[in-house]
C-alpha cells in the first residue's frame, strides 16, 4: 500500500536517517514547510486573535 512522500520522509528520520543525503533533507523541507506553516498559522489565529 502506498504511503504519502512526506509520511515516508518523517519515517526515514524517526528511524535514524541513515543514508539520508542533502537533497533528502531539502526534499523534506520543501514537503513539510505547508504543514507548518499551516499549523502555525492556525496556532497564531487561535490564540493571539483577541
Amino acid at each position: 500500500m502506498p504511503e504519502p512522500h512526506l509520511l515516508g520522509k518523517l519515517r526515514w528520520v524517526l528511524g535514524g536517517a541513515v543514508g539520508m543525503q542533502l537533497v533528502d533533507w531539502g526534499d523534506l523541507l520543501m514537503h513539510g514547510a505547508p504543514w507548518l506553516g499551516l499549523i502555525g498559522y492556525s496556532s497564531w489565529y487561535r490564540f493571539a486573535k483577541k
